[in-house]
C-alpha cells in the first residue's frame, strides 16, 4: 500500500486538515509544507500528485504515537526506520491507537476479515522470524477500514 493513502486515510480518520498532518510530521522529526502535505494527500490521477516516500510516512507514524500518547520518556527515543513496510504501519498504529490482540481482532472481524490470534501474531514478529508474515495491502485497508469506524463513532 502507497502511503499516500495511509495519510489520507489516517487524515479523515482523525479529522485534521492539512496544518494538522504538518503538525504530526513535525513530531516525528519531519519538515514539510502544507503545499507539500496537499501533493501528498492528492489522487495518483491527479495533477501536482507527490509519492509519499518511506522517511515521510515513517516520521508520520512516528509523530502520530507522540500526538496520541505524549512523548517518550527521556532516553527512551528510537531511530527512525529507513524501510516502512504494511507491517510497519499496523505496528505503529497498533501503538498511536493504544489497541490491543482482542481488539484488533474484533476490528476486523467487524470489517468482514476473520483474522485468528496466531495469524495475527505473525504479522507483529520481526522480519527475521521464523513465523513472520507479512502484512498485505488488503489486510491493511480492512485495518484502517476497521479503525476510522472504531475512532469516528
Amino acid at each position: 500500500m502507497i502511503g499516500n493513502d495511509v495519510l489520507r486515510s489516517v487524515r479523515f480518520m482523525l479529522d485534521v486538515g492539512d496544518a494538522g498532518l504538518c503538525d504530526i510530521i513535525r513530531l516525528g522529526g519531519g519538515s514539510v509544507t502544507p503545499k507539500h502535505v496537499t501533493a501528498l494527500l492528492k489522487r495518483e490521477d491527479e495533477a501536482g500528485f507527490v509519492l509519499c516516500d518511506a522517511t515521510t510516512l515513517g516520521q508520520f507514524l512516528d509523530g502520530l504515537v507522540i500526538h496520541r500518547r505524549g512523548p517518550p520518556p527521556e532516553g527512551h527515543s528510537h531511530p527512525a526506520e529507513a524501510n516502512v513496510t504494511n507491517n510497519t504501519v499496523l505496528k505503529k498504529l497498533r501503538v498511536a491507537f493504544e489497541l490491543k490482540e482482542e481488539d484488533l481482532v474484533e476490528m476486523m472481524k467487524s470489517a468482514g476479515f476473520e483474522v485468528s490470534r496466531p495469524e495475527l501474531s505473525a504479522l507483529f514478529r520481526k522480519a527475521d522470524h521464523r513465523n513472520f508474515r507479512p502484512c498485505g495491502d488488503q489486510f491493511l485497508r480492512n485495518f484502517l477500514k476497521a479503525l476510522t469506524a472504531r475512532v469516528r463513532r
